[in-house]
């Protein structure tokens, strides 16, 4: 995923992808601790995946709130 993909994403879909990568994360981290791991590069672009997502609902969390107090 690119950090355009994430921006054109609604929060909800945001959301569900969130959930999806940490379920998936939980999962290869068994894989990797049993040795049935194949690609190990996958974890860290799960990882980078979820940053990419939280960073992305951050930015419009703080947007949303600078834009609450311009109202004001």
């Amino acid at each position: 995923m690119k950090a355009g993909d994430a921006r054109a994403m609604t929060d909800d879909q945001l959301a569900d992808e969130l959930i999806g990568l940490k379920k998936e994360q939980f999962n290869l981290r068994f894989q990797q601790a049993t040795g049935q791991m194949e690609n190990t590069a996958r974890i860290r672009q799960v990882r980078r995946d979820i940053a990419r997502i939280k960073t992305t609902q951050r930015s419009r969390a703080g947007s949303a709130a600078a834009t609450e107090d311009a109202g004001k």
